[in-house]
């Protein structure tokens, strides 16, 4: 027997709840994970409390990240004890994910568990920080400097956000951060931002092109704060567009992208190639400051992550939880 969050949904009625299932009723997949920690991102939280049409069959565990120990495998580039990390590929969707303390999974949607990061460093980063270095990586590889500009970040508070910013100021950016949390400009600032901007700028319809500000753009927020950024971006910057935590709108026009050669880059976390997860996770291995990760980490149970989902849906949660699924 192993506790797990198990989703269900029963004509009309939704719930979450904490439990106990066999294992046997673990999903088809050629890998078992002993889990040891999990973490709660917006996407676990819309499945959690129903917000969002994210679950696609039931019942369901969700959990879109995990770290753990290998139990048993039939896939030849796993064996039992060694030690696997996962992120995205529709676990806690359409396959069972994280939020337990066993998964059985699809060995090609695993990575080795860089040698650097435990378990818990690992999903303090999670999808969240993962998704921010592949925002970082597409930048750079359509020629961002730090000599370039400033770079804008947006949902500067939220997981995304706050790792964005720590590898940016990590890598000699200069970095602004959007939030409509001022008062946590101090945290702001000590991840490595140097202005602090209040989302209300960016947050409602504004003008086709504005001033140029930023020369580049790491975006989580999407509709009319993904449309401003690029509105204000610099001539042949770069939006990099990852969330969509104000809308998946983008009530924009092309102005932007005609008149000031502006690129806007979509970045999928979901399923990338082995090859750039690998490097992904190995440059935040080597490049993220573990010393800042640390201001970022609030660790809770799987029983606590149920009222947390809740508490990220309403906006009332900074930066990174960290499920510790055997406490």
């Amino acid at each position: 027997m192993f506790k797990a969050i198990l989703i269900e949904k029963l004509e009309d009625k939704y719930s979450a709840r904490l439990t106990e299932l066999k294992d046997d009723q673990l999903p088809t997949g050629n890998v078992t994970v002993k889990v040891a920690y999990s973490t709660l991102n917006y996407k676990d939280a819309l499945a959690i409390t129903g917000k969002g049409p994210v679950v696609r069959q039931f019942p369901m565990v969700p959990g879109i990240d995990l770290a753990g120990i290998v139990e048993a495998s039939d896939d030849p580039r796993y064996q039992p004890g060694d030690r696997v990390l996962l992120n995205g590929w529709g676990v806690g969707e359409s396959h069972w994910g994280g939020l337990a303390q066993k998964a059985r999974l699809n060995g090609d949607w695993l990575i080795p568990h860089p040698k650097r990061l435990n378990e818990r460093q690992a999903m303090a980063i999670g999808t969240a920080g993962y998704t921010a270095m592949l925002c970082l990586m597409a930048l750079e590889r359509h020629g961002m400097k730090p000599s370039h500009g400033p770079v804008l970040v947006t949902g500067a508070t939220g997981g995304v956000g706050s790792l964005a910013i720590s590898l940016l100021a990590g890598a000699g950016y200069t970095v602004t951060a959007a939030t409509g949390k001022t008062n946590e400009a101090a945290y702001l600032k000590s991840l490595g931002a140097t202005t602090i901007i209040d989302r209300a700028e960016l947050s409602a319809p504004g003008r086709p092109l504005a001033k140029e500000k930023w020369a580049a753009v790491i975006d989580s927020v999407g509709s009319h704060t993904l449309a401003n950024a690029c509105a204000n971006t610099m001539s042949e910057g770069l939006v990099a567009a990852c969330g969509l935590a104000q809308g998946m709108d983008f009530p924009a026009t092309v102005a932007p992208f005609i008149l000031r050669g502006v690129s806007l880059l979509g970045i999928n976390s979901v399923t990338q190639p082995f090859e750039r997860r690998v490097e992904a996770w190995e440059r935040l291995a080597d490049q993220l400051n573990l010393d800042v990760l640390s201001l970022m980490i609030k660790d809770i149970s799987l029983e606590a992550a149920l009222p947390a989902a809740s508490e990220l849906m309403d906006g009332n949660i900074r930066g990174r939880l960290v499920v510790d699924v055997h406490s």
